[in-house]
């Protein structure tokens, strides 16, 4: 057990996370089969683009017969051991049974030179409750550790940790323990990072949401730290008070910004607005985090369970990912790899792009109009200076050189076309379009 975890855990992200997470795509039905396959699709085509993380999301241990409609009931069937710690539904994960839990799926995905990933959510199953399940390491029952109010607002299946009782922290340990057993290199923790929906004119909270779980956060924190294995920690879902920075960098590598981000394009607007605000606070080992992008094809998406590709048009899903990499966020692909075309391939695996994402500094928004919002940074090592102007107007735009003085730079790149532009005056920027520019 390596109690120096605690004081390395920042060294364990040193760039933003990359790579695929279920969500998106599969919602709480993904089957062992389909995500061995989008990670042999992540190893063939793009890990040699930086993307190394496979995260298997939400409800990978509840039955089969939960889907995308019934997963917010309450007290769904649920797998738990003897420990009362959830573990893989066997009908949709066969190798987990007989006690193997997700080892054999870790070692699979650790072969191909990638790295698991886990969602979990905060507390301890209503059924660990319910049978009164003893706590591993304690002469406490799961009973005796928990209460039933402050439920997630969207997986009513799970109990509140007390941490005013002995044996809550005990129970995050042995949950890790397990987890370090499989091989886990990356923990999602979900209903712990406050959020809210805004709604009301006036910017007002509506009141749906949930709030900052310091207990949880430093319990899971502290259970990583003695687990005996890194993995990075990402907080979930997001919305938190930039005041609340020291916390979140102190026990995550990661932090998401807001709810759940989907394609649409005023979720986009809104998305930037929070980036610019997230920026100045940008560390490297810690970063906060825009969501996943929901590009390419989802065949079984929590938004409505229906087959569909994205719904950012192309001009949208190269805006998308500019602001996700001059923002520097983790980037989480959300489609079903195994079904991707060729455009949403080059996406990401544009390596010029990606290098802003992974190698670059003093990030930031610089201008914005109602016309266009305009971000810089710096290459962390090479003289590059990076530019991202995005048309945020409803019709296409010829480039506004009053924007920035570009005068001082020699050469101008534009990264999405591959092609240095001689003259900006005659370029058009589409509507919803961004011109993203190396410049030398």
């Amino acid at each position: 057990m390596n109690k120096s975890f605690k004081y390395k855990h920042g060294e364990w992200a040193p760039k933003p996370p990359m790579g695929w997470n279920s969500w998106d795509c599969f919602c709480v039905t993904i089957t062992e089969q389909e995500f061995l396959a989008n990670a042999n699709y992540v190893a063939k085509h793009l890990k040699p683009f930086g993307w190394e993380y496979v995260v298997l999301d939400l409800a990978w241990y509840a039955d089969i017969s939960v889907d995308h409609h019934s997963y917010k009931n309450v007290n769904i069937p649920q797998n738990i051991d003897e420990y009362g710690r959830l573990i893989p539904c066997p009908h949709k994960f066969p190798s987990s049974k007989n006690g193997v839990g997700l080892k054999f799926i870790t070692d699979y995905v650790h072969s191909l030179g990638l790295k698991m990933g886990l969602h979990i959510m905060r507390g301890i199953p209503v059924q660990a409750v319910q049978q009164k399940t003893p706590v591993k390491n304690t002469n406490l029952t799961a009973d005796q550790i928990s209460y039933p109010k402050e439920s997630c607002p969207w997986f009513n299946s799970l109990n509140t940790l007390d941490f005013s009782k002995e044996g809550a922290q005990e129970y995050y340990n042995s949950i890790f323990e397990l987890y370090a057993s499989w091989g886990i290199d990356y923990i999602k923790a979900d209903d712990v990072n406050s959020w809210h929906e805004v709604n009301n004119s006036d910017g007002s909270p509506t009141g749906v949401g949930s709030p900052y779980r310091i207990d949880d956060i430093e319990g899971i924190r502290n259970a990583i730290d003695q687990c005996g294995r890194p993995m990075v920690l990402s907080l979930s879902p997001g919305g938190p008070e930039t005041t609340l920075i020291n916390h979140l960098r102190k026990n995550s590598n990661l932090w998401r910004i807001s709810a759940d981000f989907w394609d649409e394009w005023g979720s986009l607007i809104k998305q930037m607005d929070r980036c610019a605000n997230w920026a100045p606070f940008i560390t490297e080992g810690h970063w906060p985090d825009a969501d996943m992008l929901p590009l390419g094809y989802m065949p079984r998406g929590e938004s409505g369970g229906q087959q569909r590709w994205t719904n950012f048009n192309p001009t949208e899903q190269k805006t998308l990912m500019s602001v996700w990499c001059m923002f520097r966020s983790p980037l989480m692909f959300g489609g079903n790899c195994i079904q991707n075309n060729d455009f949403t391939l080059g996406l990401l695996t544009n390596e010029k792009v990606i290098e802003i994402n992974q190698n670059s500094t003093n990030n930031q928004e610089i201008f914005r109009n109602s016309n266009w919002r305009v971000w810089t940074a710096n290459h962390k090592d090479k003289e590059l200076t990076y530019f991202a102007f995005i048309n945020v107007s409803e019709e296409d735009l010829l480039f506004d050189q009053n924007l920035v003085d570009l005068s001082q730079y020699h050469t101008k790149e534009d990264l999405w076309n591959n092609e240095i532009i001689a003259d900006l005056s005659k370029v058009s920027v589409k509507k919803h379009g961004v011109l993203l520019l190396s410049c030398q």
